[in-house]
């Protein structure tokens, strides 16, 4: 059978493990770099996003 000190030195353990994993993937998703290739990108959000020459506010009633 397992003794308490047993199960609080594993439940200190498995607490410890968890928290340097949630550490180590904000540490590496913060710092992975997802940017794809600059002048590709560009040309396709240009060929895709919708330009709107309007200036209008959101009430209607112009500036």
């Amino acid at each position: 059978m397992i003794s308490d000190d047993d199960l609080y030195r594993l439940a200190i353990f498995l607490g410890s493990c968890a928290m340097m994993m949630i550490v180590l993937y904000h540490f590496l998703d913060v710092n992975s770099s997802e940017e794809p290739d600059s002048t590709e990108s560009a040309s396709h959000i240009k060929e895709t996003v919708p330009v709107s020459t309007n200036s209008v506010s959101a009430s209607g009633k112009g500036n």
